[in-house]
This record gives C-alpha cells, sequence and structure tokens, in this order.
C-alpha cells in the first residue's frame, strides 16, 4: 500500500517544520494531545499556553466531518475541555458505518474569527499531475467542494506560481487577501511536493489581519517515499481507520514485511470471526474477500491478507502462526474455518511455502481441534504438487480436517466449501505432474477450437512489427500497437539468471529461432558472460556493467526488462528513456513513489514508449515473448498452452491473477493471444484502455478479457469506448474489490491502488456502469470462467473464430537444480558437512540455531565445542577452552611465527598473506605440540608404563618428550600461563588422570635439568585428552580420534592467530619500513676452499 493518512497532529507537525512561505503561520506547534493516560498537571507544565487561553478540543482518529458530528469543543478553558471530554473519551462512538471508540484528542487554541476569514484548500494526487481545490467559504458547512471550488491542475514537473494561484484559485477571495493566500498556497504546494503528500486537506484555513491559521486538517502520505523522506518525516505513526483497533500482530506482521523482500500484509477485521484467510497475492486475496462476502460471510469474516513475492519457509511460518494463534484464542459454536488460496504463483516455490505453514500447523495441533478448525486449500505455481501432498499429509497425521485442491479447481471453489455452500469433492481430479514438462505432450487433453490460420511453429513475416509513422514536429510519437514478435530482442536490468532462464525456455519451446535475451544490464559487475540454457545447449550471454554500452552493441533490442530495487528504478529507467531504440519497459518493482513514476509516465508519454509496471509480473505472448517470471515455470506454460497463440487477449493488474487468467483462458477457450499485467500501482505505466485500444486494433485478437479492481476510474473509459464503438470486439470485464463496501471501515486492499477515494471508484459502481454500457460482467468473480466460455462459443458458432489444429511444442529438459528440489533424481554430493547449515531462515551450528547460541550465551568456547566437537559442552569445557585461546594467543615478536608476520607485514603484504606466512612456522618445533604431547603421554599412560619408564623409553629410542621444555621458563622461574591453567583444571575437571601423570614425568625431567618443565603446549594436550575422556560427552574411540586427527593443534592455532594479526597491525600502525636483516647478526661460514 502506498498512499497512508496520517493523524492531524502528525500533519501539523510537518507543515509547521517545513513549509516555507513569508505568510505568518500562527500557532506553529502550539498543540497537545491527551488520551485516558494523560497527566493533566504534566501536560499544562508542559503546555503552559493551556492555562491562559481559550481552548479547542477535538478527536485526532482520522474522522471525517467531526464538527458535523459534533465532535468538537469550541471556546472552552482547560478545566472546560476536561469536561468535555469526560463524557466522551472511551466512549463507543458511531461515525456512519464504523463503530469506535473515541481515545486520542487534540487541544489547540481557539482562534476567534469571522465567518468570511475561513477558506478551504485542498491538493490531491492524480495521474496527470496534483489537483489545487480552492474554495472562499470554507468550515463545517462548506457542501460540495467538488462542484463549488475552484480547480487547478499543476501537470507534472510544473511549477505553481503565485501569479498562476491569483488568477485561477483566487477570484473571489478577499481582494486583501489575495496575496497571503496566493503566497501560502505555495508555500503549502511545495511542501506537498517535498514531503510526498498524496493528499492533504485544510478546512478551515482562516486568515486574519494577525496572519494564518491552519484550523483542521487531513493528510496522507506516500509510504513508498520513506527512504527519500526519512530524515523530515522521522518515525511516523499511522493512526488505524476509525472504527478498527490497531492490533499488535498487524505491527508483528508490517514489522516482518519492512525487513522482507517478499510482501506479508495483515489486518484484523474481527477477532471473533469464524472465517480467516491466508491467501497468497495481492489480487487472490481481494477475491477471496468479495466471494467470502458474496456467499454471504462478511459479518463472520475474521481478517484480510496476503503473503506474496516469495517470503522464505521461516517467513510463512511466522506468517501462519500469527493467524493461527489469533483464531485459536476464542471458540466458536460453529466452529471455524481457515482458507488458504491463492492463484497460480508465477515464481513462488509453493512447496517451500507450504512447508512453512505444516509447521505452524504442527505446533498448534491442539488448539486447532479444540476449536474445531477446518482447512481448505488451493493452489497452483512452482512445486505446488509437493506443496499440497505434504499439506494433506499434515492432516492426516493430525486428524485437522485439511481438503487440499490445485488448478483442476476453480480458484475460489474452496470458499464455497468451507461455507457449506458447495460439496466437497472425495478425490479431486489430479493435474499432470510439474515433471511432466520433460515428456512429449502431443497426448495431453485437446483445447478447444482455435482460429489459429497458422501453426506457431511456423515462420512468421516481417510484418510481425508496427511500421512507424512520420511524425509532425512536436507532436509525440503514436505508441506502438504491437509490443512484441517472434523476433523481439530484450535487455534484462538486474542479475536475474532465473527469470531470464525462464525466458529463454519459453522462447525454446515456442520455437523461436534465437534467445530473446540479447544481453544483461548490471552496474555492479564488471562486463562479462554469464551461461545460460537454449535447450540442451549451453550459450553464453553478456552482461554490461552500463546501459549505454548494452544499447549500443545491441542495435536490435527494443524492450528492457528492469528488475532493478525500488530505489535505482527510476533512475535506470530514465536514463533508458533517453534511448530512442528502446520502445517497450517493464518495471518490476514494487513501492516505487507515486510522484516518481508519474514523472516515468510523463516522459514516456513524450518518448512514445510504452510502460508496463511498476509493480508488476509483467505479460505475456503466447509463441512470441514473455516478461521474466511471467507465466511461471514450463509446466505451468504448457499447461495454459502459452507456447502457442489462441483468440483471447486480455489485461489485469495483479501478477498472480493474469496467470490464474492463463488457467481459466486455456480452460475455457482455444487460449491467450497476449496478457498483460499493468501493476498494482495506482498509476501503473500504461492503463487498461491502452492495452484495450491495442487489442482493438489487434486483427488476431477475436475477444478482450479485463480483470479491473477497485480504486481509479479508467475501467470507465472501456465501457464509454463499448458504448461509443470504439471497442467492437467482445469485452468480458469483472472488477475485484466488491467486498470493500460491505466493510464498517476503510480496508487498504495488498495493492497500493486498490483502494477507493469516492463511491465512483467501487468495484460494485464499476461492475455496474459497464454492465449498462455492454460488456460483459459476470455475477462474480466464480462465474468469470463461464461468461468467457459462453463468449467463445457464439464467436466459435458464428464463424468469427475457425476452429486449427492443436501442435505439440518440443520439449525442454528440466533444470538439473529444480529436478533435485522435485526429489526427481539423486546424485552424489561432492562434499559432506555435519557442523554447520546455513540454508534455513537462520544459521544452525551443529543442529543449534544461532539465536540460541547467544540466548544461551554459550561463548567462544561453546561456539568452538559445536563445530569442532559437534557436542555441547560443559560450562567448565567452554572456559577451558577460551582460556587456552587466551594463554595461547601471543608469546612476544621474537618467536619464529611472529616474526615471519612482522617480515611479511613490513615487506607490504597483506593481513592474509602475513598471517598465513606467520601460520606456516606452526609444527612439532614451534607451538604445533600439542598434538604430539597428547599422543607420546597418553599412549603411555594406556601401555601402562610408569613415567620413569616412559623417559627411559624415549630417551633410548632417541625422541624428544614433545610438550616437555622451555627456553626461558624453568622450575625455579616458573610459567604463569601453566600456573593458571593448571589451577582451573584441578579445580574444576572431574578427572586429570594424564594430567597427574604428565606433572610425574615432570619431577624426572627437571632432577635432570630444570628448564624440562611441562611447557604450556604439553600441558594443554595432556589436559585436552582429560576433558574429552571425563567430560561424559565423548567415548573413548571418540575422544582418541580427534587426538589423532589433529584437533588439539587447532587451539593453538586459533589462539596464536590473533597475536599474529596484532603484530600485524602494531607494524602497520607503527609505519614500519621493509625489514632487512643486519650483516652483524649473520655469520658468514663459507667452504674453505671458496676463501683461498
Amino acid at each position: 500500500m502506498s498512499a497512508k493518512a496520517i493523524s492531524e497532529e502528525t500533519g501539523k507537525e510537518f507543515l509547521y517544520k517545513h513549509i516555507c512561505t513569508s505568510a505568518a503561520v500562527q500557532n506553529r506547534f502550539r498543540y497537545a494531545r491527551v488520551s485516558n493516560h494523560t497527566d493533566w498537571d504534566r501536560l499544562a507544565q508542559d503546555h503552559p499556553w493551556l492555562l491562559t487561553e481559550r481552548l479547542v478540543v477535538k478527536p485526532d482518529q482520522l474522522i471525517k466531518r467531526r464538527g458535523k458530528l459534533g465532535l468538537v469543543g469550541v471556546d472552552l478553558d482547560l478545566q472546560g475541555v476536561r469536561d468535555w471530554l469526560k463524557p466522551r473519551m472511551m466512549r463507543e462512538t458511531t461515525v456512519g458505518k464504523a463503530k469506535g471508540v473515541l481515545k486520542n484528542f487534540l487541544i489547540e487554541p481557539f482562534v476567534p474569527h469571522k465567518q468570511e476569514e475561513e477558506f478551504y484548500v485542498c491538493i490531491y494526487a492524480g495521474r496527470e499531475g496534483d489537483w489545487l481545490l480552492f474554495h472562499h467559504e470554507g468550515g463545517v458547512d462548506v457542501g460540495d467542494v467538488d462542484a463549488k471550488a475552484q480547480k487547478l491542475l499543476v501537470a507534472v514537473d510544473d511549477k505553481l506560481t503565485e501569479e498562476t494561484v491569483t488568477q485561477q484559485l483566487l477570484a473571489h477571495a478577499p481582494e486583501n487577501r489575495k496575496q497571503v493566500l496566493a503566497n501560502f498556497i505555495v508555500g503549502l504546494f511545495n511542501l506537498y511536493e517535498d514531503l510526498y503528500f498524496t493528499y492533504l486537506e485544510i478546512n478551515p484555513l482562516v486568515v486574519t489581519s494577525a496572519g494564518v491559521y491552519v484550523l483542521d486538517m487531513a493528510a496522507k502520505i506516500d509510504v513508498t517515499a520513506d527512504f527519500l523522506c526519512k530524515a523530515k518525516w522521522g518515525d511516523v505513526e499511522f493512526p488505524p481507520p476509525f472504527g478498527r483497533d490497531a492490533y499488535p500482530e498487524e505491527a508483528y506482521i508490517a514489522d516482518l514485511d519492512a525487513k522482507s523482500g517478499a510482501s506479508l500484509k495483515l489486518t484484523i477485521l474481527n477477532p471473533r470471526g469464524r472465517i480467516w484467510t491466508m491467501v497468497a497475492g495481492g489480487g487472490a486475496s481481494v477475491v477471496y474477500s468479495d466471494t467470502i462476502c458474496d456467499l454471504g460471510g462478511v459479518d463472520e469474516l475474521a481478517n484480510y491478507g496476503e503473503y506474496s513475492g516469495a517470503p522464505s519457509e521461516q517467513q510463512t511460518y511466522d506468517y501462519a502462526k500469527t493467524i493461527l494463534s489469533l483464531m485459536t484464542r476464542e471458540k466458536h459454536p460453529e466452529g471455524k474455518v481457515l482458507i488458504i488460496g491463492g492463484s497460480i504463483a508465477n515464481f513462488t516455490n509453493v512447496a517451500a511455502t507450504f512447508k512453512g505453514i505444516v509447521r505452524a500447523i504442527k505446533d498448534y495441533q491442539e488448539p486447532l481441534q479444540e476449536h474445531e478448525v477446518s482447512i481448505f486449500v488451493r493452489r497452483g505455481g512452482p512445486n505446488y504438487q509437493e506443496g499440497l501432498r505434504v499439506m494433506g499429509e499434515v492432516g492426516k497425521t493430525t486428524g485437522i480436517p485439511i481438503y487440499v485442491f490445485g488448478t483442476e479447481t476453480h480458484m475460489t471453489a474452496i470458499v464455497g466449501m468451507a461455507l457449506g455452500q458447495r460439496p466437497i469433492p472425495k478425490e479431486p481430479p489430479a493435474d499432470a505432474h510439474t515433471a511432466n514438462f520433460l515428456l512429449n505432450t502431443s497426448s495431453s487433453a485437446a483445447t478447444p477450437a482455435s482460429s489459429r490460420t497458422a501453426s506457431f511453429s511456423e515462420p512468421k513475416t516481417a510484418a510481425d512489427a508496427t511500421p512507424a509513422k512520420k511524425l509532425k514536429p512536436g507532436v509525440p510519437p503514436a505508441k506502438a500497437t504491437t509490443l512484441f514478435s517472434q523476433h523481439t530482442k530484450a535487455l534484462v536490468w538486474g542479475m536475474q539468471t532465473r527469470a531470464v532462464q525462464g525466458m529463454l525456455d519459453f522462447d525454446y519451446v515456442c520455437s523461436r529461432d534465437a534467445p530473446s535475451v540479447a544481453a544483461m544490464v548490471y552496474p555492479f559487475t564488471g562486463d562479462h558472460k554469464q551461461k545460460f540454457y537454449w535447450g540442451h545447449k549451453e550459450i553464453l550471454l553478456p552482461v554490461y556493467k552500463n546501459m549505454a554500452d548494452a544499447v549500443r552493441k545491441h542495435p536490435e533490442v527494443d524492450v528492457l526488462i528492469s528488475f532493478a530495487s525500488l530505489r535505482s528504478a527510476y533512475d535506470s529507467t530514465m536514463e533508458t528513456l533517453n534511448f530512442p531504440q528502446i520502445q517497450t519497459i517493464a518495471i518490476i518493482a514494487e513501492g516505487i513513489p507515486e510522484a516518481l513514476t508519474r514523472r516515468l509516465i510523463k516522459k514516456a508519454d513524450e518518448k512514445g514508449v510504452t510502460i508496463i509496471g511498476p509493480a508488476t509480473v509483467g505479460g505475456i505472448k503466447p509463441g512470441c515473448f514473455k516478461i521474466g517470471n511471467t507465466g511461471g515455470m514450463l509446466d505451468n506454460i504448457l499447461a495454459s498452452k502459452l507456447y502457442r497463440p489462441g483468440s483471447v487477449a486480455y489485461v489485469s493488474r495483479s501478477g498472480g491473477m493474469s496467470n490464474e487468467l492463463n488457467n481459466i483462458i486455456s480452460r475455457t477457450t482455444d487460449g491467450v493471444y497476449e496478457g498483460v499485467a499493468i501493476g498494482g500501482d495506482r498509476y501503473p505505466g500504461s492503463t487498461f484502455m491502452d492495452h484495450v485500444q491495442r487489442y482493438q486494433d489487434t486483427p488476431e485478437v477475436k475477444m478482450i478479457v479485463v480483470l479491473g479492481e477497485i480504486g481509479g476510474l479508467e475501467e470507465y473509459r472501456i465501457g464509454q469506448g463499448v458504448a461509443e464503438g470504439r471497442i467492437t470486439k467482445p469485452v468480458v470485464c469483472w472488477c475485484i474489490g466488491t467486498c470493500a463496501t460491505m466493510f464498517s471501515s476503510e480496508v487498504q486492499f495488498g495493492h497500493a491502488g486498490a483502494c477507493a477515494n469516492q463511491a465512483a471508484e467501487t468495484a460494485v459502481a464499476k461492475n455496474q456502469s459497464l454492465r449498462e454500457a455492454g460488456v460483459f460482467v459476470p455475477k462474480s468473480f466464480d462465474e468469470l470462467g463461464d461468461v468467457i466460455r459462453t463468449v467463445y462459443d457464439d464467436l466459435v458458432a458464428s464463424g468469427v473464430i475457425v476452429p486449427a489444429k492443436e501442435v505439440p511444442p518440443p520439449t525442454v529438459p528440466m533444470d538439473y537444480s529444480w529436478a533435485r528440489e522435485l526429489g526427481l533424481i539423486r546424485k552424489p554430493a561432492s562434499f559432506m558437512t555435519s557442523i554447520c547449515d546455513e540454508r534455513g531462515q537462520e544459521l544452525i551450528y551443529a543442529g543449534m540455531p544461532i539465536t540460541e547460541v547467544f540466548k544461551e550465551e554459550m561463548g567462544l568456547g561453546g561456539v568452538l565445542g559445536l563445530l569442532w566437537f559437534q557436542r555441547r559442552l560443559p560450562r567448565y569445557a567452554c572456559q577451558f577452552i577460551e582460556m587456552c585461546l587466551m594463554v595461547t594467543a601471543d608469546h612476544g615478536p621474537a618467536v619464529s611465527g611472529a616474526h615471519n608476520t612482522i617480515v611479511c607485514a613490513r615487506a607490504g603484504k597483506d593481513l592474509v598473506s602475513s598471517l598465513t606466512s606467520g601460520l606456516l612456522t606452526i609444527g612439532d618445533r614451534f607451538g604445533g605440540a600439542l598434538d604430539a604431547a597428547a599422543k607420546q603421554f597418553s599412549g603411555a599412560f594406556d601401555s601402562g608404563l610408569l613415567a620413569m619408564e616412559f623417559v627411559n623409553k624415549m630417551k633410548k629410542d632417541g625422541k624428544l618428550i614433545m610438550g616437555i621444555g622451555h627456553r626461558v621458563k624453568s622450575i625455579n622461574n616458573p610459567d604463569m600461563r601453566v600456573q593458571i591453567l593448571k589451577d582451573f583444571v584441578k579445580q574444576h575437571f572431574p578427572a586429570t588422570q594424564l594430567l597427574d601423570y604428565a606433572l610425574e614425568v615432570e619431577k624426572i625431567t627437571t632432577s635432570k635439568k630444570p628448564n624440562l618443565i611441562l611447557n604450556v603446549d604439553g600441558f594443554i594436550g595432556v589436559a585436552f585428552v582429560d576433558l574429552l575422556r571425563t567430560c561424559g560427552g565423548f567415548t573413548r574411540d571418540e575422544a582418541d580420534e580427534f587426538v589423532e586427527i589433529g584437533a588439539l593443534n587447532g587451539i593453538f592455532v586459533l589462539g596464536r592467530s590473533m597475536g599474529f594479526i596484532g603484530h600485524y597491525l602494531d607494524q602497520k600502525r607503527l609505519k614500519q619500513g621493509l625489514y632487512r636483516h643486519p650483516w652483524d647478526d649473520i655469520s658468514y661460514v663459507l667452504p674453505e676452499h671458496m676463501t683461498m
């Protein structure tokens, strides 16, 4: 959703902070917010003017016409305000159809003034620009301002001047107020633009000799502009519409949505309702709500919401558990139903999202059974069969009634089943499996008669393209009637390899001669090649760093498919519009600010470029070209027969619903000729009528289907075209969102443009008008397919559509990764790992989620235990590991490892090279004695040798005892590192048999030479063996294996790396130059015969 209402307090704060005008704006920041929790003494301290001035008090909860409703207290002192609030605060009030509790009020200074000093000002956004309304008689009785007010359209990118305001808006304003009004209105309009308002109304605006007073204000801002306006907006609190409470669960889902690239929405309508929905897709969510209301469920509908845009399994789990938590709080005498619906997904992995839902169902198994919940599921799209399977399985294992249906079932049929108005099939027919696109599909079910006079696979003539017309100077170029052909070439902006591969597979199955993607543009890497498949063959597509290079090297390209982010889509599209060869641009991103979109539309119109989107999946022309992920994967392409043209063209707002239309049209007609999803924003780059007119001018199109929706007035132009005879082909149209008129409070549906700001924008009004104009309008979405079939059959009967033979498409191999996802193949893995898994929503160490690692404060020792030993070690063991790392971290610059690191650092090498240089010196002679000491001491101890026998044996064998001896430390000058570790081990370890044995050896060796002590390497080695053998987490064989494979040396390597890095940073910080060893520290001993 884009435009959101803000409180009057927030709106005035924006105005007072940021308006730039020479008009004297009075009472700046003089307002006080009160609720039932207000401390009145503190309030008076914070706002001393409350004690000295006459006051006005009113609710600040998005309530219209408060004065008419008697909800404004005027000319009161502070005690009078409190008395006025007593009977109203926290009391239920009815405003129109909405019932709500008054809980937030605003107190402001009372402004004495005359009626003739009240004015009305309003600014609101339209497609061509922003409308300014001004009326010289403002206030409570302003009446129908649309009919009365002076209007001025400020076109996109035009500047408003005081002169224009005075001439076109202020004709009836008092002469002595015109200059102040004009100056203020220009400042207000600039504020409106700078802060991305979409609606701003002041009524009344009072202008006296003292200055300008903003009495009452209502406003909406474009929330998608947050990344542009955050510094000016700050943290904005968006109040819910009056009559609906703000729930913490809504805020939780909004937070999930903000952190996700997917779309997650939730509005709670009736927490006690028995009908709950969890629908995938912005358009589909509206259709399900419509159907529930059409079947009489409006009073029991508990929520509106959607999840779409390929949410992860974890995100879907979080969303699902929120719904299940809400619906299992209060019982309903008739039990409850959960409708898990959706259209046919374009790119969302249905199985992955359903696994998240299944996890939530398992977690809530008992509450769901206790509340007698039945679940009805209908879904299609990538891997949907596996998703339906796991959903059916969880029903069997939990005993919860779960009914699952796929694309063979009409999208909204499950609503009738859930509400008991349609029988539930015992065994729904199953469609072909996703894997079937590996096979030749000539045996598939026959399609209805078609109008094709030539096979899709036959070569087309050059007449595919619309010839360019010569233009008069100053006249904008006309937009093409034919956007795509079998020879269309496109650039793809963004590293969307999956979408590109989907386009190439579509091209191949359509028997195109060459791929439709000429190249990709990706500014974040240098020019290179990217590998893709063309059927069985691997091909390389060029990737360019900038758009200019791409269009220069590929003059045949005339389409851009932009996967740029919402932040960069505007700039990249504006750049593209400077290249005349680009005639069509598809903008996939959702969330581009409306003001920026309108600038794109204006420039595209000037250049004669067609824009599809923003907020779209794109479009498809069967047999020719598809945009990105449109149409889904190959199984759906084949099932909906999108590999060859039909006779029906459609236009929709919703991407998901466009795929549903592909399915419906393929089942009821000879298929789709072309389909476009113009996008869900308020101002799509191209309109319904733009495409309907194209289809009217395209001879191969025999009938047109339009799926409109609530919001905007564009559908009326279609009715007008039909009524006036400009559109002569049969048009079937249905506008979704009919449920909105049944709700008591305003609901913003999933698409930004799906909100009615006036009666004419409601879906009910549009459907009625279209019906009256001669458009074929079904009674509900449920009947859309039936009406399409009837119109199609009539065209066949009248000979407009002539049957043609179905031609099977070529087979396309399945990608290995997808085949593996479906469980169709297996292959030995190149690597195996058992310590870590980063694939899910959360990083897992040896089975333990990273959040749990921090929650339990396991520390570095605990993490090392998980990753090295796959065990959760006792607390003392974790502490011992951390102590070992601390004592081995460094031992000065003179040791070989530190010396090497320093020399490398001074030679100008980078950190990794310098660190590696130091680490390569670690071995038996330096630092690597842990493993060797552990093996020698444990071998001797386990074989029953006495300490003296072990020492004598090593001497006899001519071997050093690893871990014994120190260059500096001795029995008389003990190593404090060893002493610290010894004290800890003796205090905390359950047993120290090997350590005790090593200390006996030390007594013998130090009696011979004082420096033959058990050094830090030896101590850690033997103590670690005691730890592994006695902590209770390992068998004896496991403990010995860790010693054998060299795990203990890892302690020294990890610890000493800290010191080496320290030496590297120290040398860089000290800016030490290249090291050269001094001659006087080198003994030059040459062979005698060389010195003679």
